[in-house]
């Protein structure tokens, strides 16, 4: 991740946008249970407001320099942080009430990295447990803000087909002014 971006996610601007626009969605279209899963936390803003929603976060970064600095920083909380990758993750199967990305998945270099992704998600959820989830599709500011940086957008036309072929269902799909948010369940 370029340095301006990763200053970006960890900024007062990025918090304000996330206390007052993402999070009021997620909270109209799931109920985050006890146990939340979130995967590429980066600096922990999103991992601060789930923190505060669930009883126990487990937050997987692939960084070793932000999943230690996390660590360090939310030691004695509801927060455990794991240097990982989030499509083996290796935790256990079904465990989790919900699953939580945000602004992560344009980092994973392909497609089928981000599928497999979303297959290793639905394996650690329970049965009814939700995803919540929003991120970066293709547009001229994203493209912009990614210039020396990986950017592996999210194809609005071809979401839903890909959540399904994972096995989620039901949930919705909505593009936000320079996002996409997105939510589904694993089946009962």
């Amino acid at each position: 991740m370029n340095e301006p971006h990763l200053r970006l996610l960890g900024s007062p601007i990025r918090a304000q946008m996330l206390e007052n626009d993402v999070f009021p969605w997620v909270a109209s279209v799931a109920d985050l249970g006890d146990d939340v899963l979130e995967i590429g936390p980066g600096p922990g803003l999103t991992t601060d407001l789930l923190r505060q929603r669930a009883a126990r976060v487990t937050a997987v970064e692939i960084d070793p320099a932000l999943a230690g600095a996390l660590s360090e920083r939310l030691a004695g909380t509801n927060v455990e942080v794991i240097n990982g990758n989030a499509s083996e993750t290796g935790l256990p199967g079904g465990r989790f009430s919900a699953a939580a990305c945000f602004s992560a998945l344009h980092h994973v270099p392909t497609a089928d990295e981000q599928d497999q992704i979303f297959r290793e998600l639905l394996r650690v959820l329970r049965p009814g447990g939700v995803l919540v989830a929003s991120d970066s599709y293709d547009n001229a500011m994203m493209r912009e803000a990614h210039v020396g940086d990986l950017f592996t957008p999210l194809d609005l036309e071809t979401l839903a087909d890909r959540l399904g072929a994972a096995g989620f269902t039901g949930g919705g799909i909505e593009r936000a002014e320079i996002e996409v948010w997105f939510h589904a369940s694993k089946p009962r």
